[in-house]
């Protein structure tokens, strides 16, 4: 079973030990070499025995410090205070003639001291001295130039060269590897530190390129660029380099106020660690959110808005245009607070991201600037009219700031110029959100009033034109400096025969246009009776038609009584009288025949749903008193 284990290679049993070899291999210690003689001969230090060692440096501390050194030494601490007193009063009880008081036969260790420091430096010198001119007197023995006998004795002074005997072969081994090791690591090291310097160049190198490639970009696309300001601490005083070394992007508005142009700022990044090339220090990545809440007739709430995109598409004009957006909404957003407390018209509540107004009647118009990065757009609350608003902000917004640019402009001539009063922002939304109410009323009004009569089978037709002005023209009075309220038309044709025609204007004025006269309809109450009154005469009218045409054989005369609201018809012996009446989101119809004692005797009634017409029905109603 042993001989099927594998053997290790010899290499790999070798053990090598840090420690500096003090035995061979056969383990006998390894003297230490002192010198080499010229014959070879190796001296070494000879082995010292410890006793005799300590018994020669006790011998040298009696011969050096005296028999009495323990003794002294036992005495010194407890005798310092006193020897310095006995010392001074020597130094006061000294003669004045001069006289010096007699040396001290032993040297204290401190004296001691003092004469090692003193001597030990000049026998330094005199060993280096010696040394020297052992060098010069063996450098001229040993030249061969010399013709002149030497008077000196036979190798008086030799030369001795020591050479470090070679270590043994697991120590030159280990050696070798340790070499080997660390030229390799080295070596490495420095191979990775110009591998990095190298890709740090080429990355600098590429950066650089792509930021001006980027700036050239964004210059083409017609943004602002403006000179950075200088670094902090740079010089400014007289004949200091002001010249600025880089330059900011602009994307704000021209007349926006000091506070959104300065965070429209831009700059480019030089590090490029990042993913967009482009930094904004003062964006706050908010957009602004439009929504209209409307109640209906049953009570429910319908709550809409308008649809935000994020024009960021990952290049450098996305990025600028979604910055732009941001800043344009909110100066669009501050100047709504401004205007917010002074609507004539109009309820607000203001708070630092949300704006509601009562707009119209069950319309609550809400302004809420709400985090960009969160944007959520859900379809069925998607509204047209939230972002014709929308729309319709940046619109007004930019009519504002050419009454400024205007005015900015006409200041720079002599003569004075007054302020001028920048164009309201909000004020023109309210007139069309009131208007699109006021319409819709108007609409469910005449829609009610030609269902009656499209019930009762009279043949209506009514065609509807909120907004007449075209797209262009309707832009274009928003971007005058005085703009001209929205307007519409109604046209309603009765019978193929009588037309009513109205006309309409922001924020709620209704015209009616009749034959004899141009009327103004302040309250929906007035436009349902105007209708009615209208509607009632035109049927009454039609009713002395048919009349007339039926009664021509018997000189019969038809004629409306407008006093009481009836058709009146006379032949010889009868009178036929027709009423219309609305009953709800009906027409009905009554007649009434009478004799020659003017006393009705036959009423007759008409009830929509049948199978006869109106018309239908007031003919046959009078072919039948004909017939009696």
């Amino acid at each position: 079973m042993d001989s099927l284990e594998p053997q290790e290679p010899p290499w790999k049993k070798l053990k090598l030990s840090l420690e500096r070899p003090y035995k061979d291999d056969s383990g006998e210690p390894i003297p230490e070499l002192l010198d080499i003689t010229p014959d070879g001969q190796h001296i070494y230090r000879p082995r010292e025995d410890p006793t005799a060692a300590v018994g020669t440096k006790l011998r040298r501390i009696f011969l050096e410090r005296g028999l009495d050194f323990f003794d002294a030494e036992k005495g010194t601490r407890t005798s310092i205070a006193r020897e310095s007193q006995e010392d001074a009063e020597q130094a006061d009880a000294s003669p004045k003639d001069g006289e010096s008081s007699e040396p001290s036969h032993h040297m204290t260790p401190e004296e001691l001291i003092k004469m090692r420091l003193l001597l030990m430096p000049q026998l330094y010198v005199a060993f280096g001295e010696m040394t020297q001119a052992r060098d010069l007197l063996t450098l001229l023995l040993s030249s061969s130039l010399s013709t002149q006998p030497s008077t000196l004795p036979p190798s008086p002074l030799a030369a001795t060269v020591v050479t470090k005997p070679p270590p043994i072969i697991s120590l030159q081994a280990f050696n070798a590897q340790l070499t080997i090791g660390g030229k390799d690591k080295a070596l490495r090291s420095a191979a990775d530190l110009f591998k990095s310097a190298a890709d740090q160049m080429e990355q600098s190198r590429v950066s650089g390129e792509k930021y001006w490639v980027d700036a050239l970009k964004i210059r083409r696309g017609n943004w602002g660029l403006i000179p950075a300001p200088l670094p902090l601490g740079s010089a400014t005083g007289k004949g200091a380099d002001k010249t600025s070394k880089d330059f900011l992007i602009s994307y704000g508005l021209e007349e926006a106020p000091t506070l959104f142009r300065r965070r429209a700022i831009g700059r480019m990044s030089t590090l490029g660690a990042g993913s967009s090339s482009l930094e904004f220090p003062m964006r706050q990545r908010t957009r602004l959110r439009v929504s209209i809440s409307r109640t209906s007739p049953d009570g429910t709430r319908q709550n809409s808005h308008n649809l935000l995109s994020d024009p960021d598409d990952g290049s450098l004009d996305g990025s600028l245009r979604a910055a732009q957006a941001e800043v344009v909404e909110q100066e669009v957003f501050a100047a709504l607070i401004r205007e917010a407390s002074s609507l004539p018209t109009a309820s607000a509540e203001v708070s630092e991201r949300l704006i509601l107004i009562d707009a119209a009647q069950n319309t609550e118009l809400r302004f809420e600037l709400v985090d960009g990065d969160k944007l959520s757009n859900d379809d069925r609350e998607i509204d047209p009219y939230c972002d014709l608003v929308y729309s319709l902000l940046h619109v007004l917004l930019s009519r504002a700031h050419a009454v400024l640019k205007s005015s900015r402009l006409s200041k720079a001539s002599i003569a004075p110029v007054p302020a001028v009063q920048p164009p309201p922002i909000l004020q023109p939304i309210i007139d069309i959100l009131q208007y699109r109410e006021f319409w819709e009323r108007v609409r469910e009004e005449i829609d009610r009033v030609v269902a009656a009569l499209r019930l009762a089978g009279v043949s209506t037709k009514v065609h509807y034109d909120p907004v007449a002005d075209g797209g262009e023209t309707l832009v274009a009075s928003l971007l005058s400096d005085k703009s001209r309220p929205v307007g519409g038309d109604a046209l309603l044709r009765i019978d193929d025969r009588h037309t009513l025609r109205f006309t309409t204007a922001s924020p709620s004025t209704l015209i009616v246009h009749l034959p004899q006269a141009t009327l103004p309809i302040a309250s929906i109450s007035q436009l349902t009776q105007l209708l009615v009154d209208e509607i009632s005469s035109r049927l009454l009218s039609r009713i002395c038609e048919i009349g007339t045409e039926l009664c021509e054989r018997v000189n019969g005369t038809w004629f409306v009584d407008l006093l009481s609201g009836r058709s009146v018809g006379r032949w010889e012996g009868c009178t036929l009288n027709f009423r219309i009446n609305f009953v709800g989101d009906a027409i009905s119809c009554s007649a009434s025949r009478s004799g020659r004692d003017n006393r009705p005797s036959h009423v007759e009634g008409y009830r929509p749903g049948g199978q006869l017409s109106l018309l239908e029905w007031v003919r046959h109603t009078i072919e039948s008193s004909l017939g009696r």
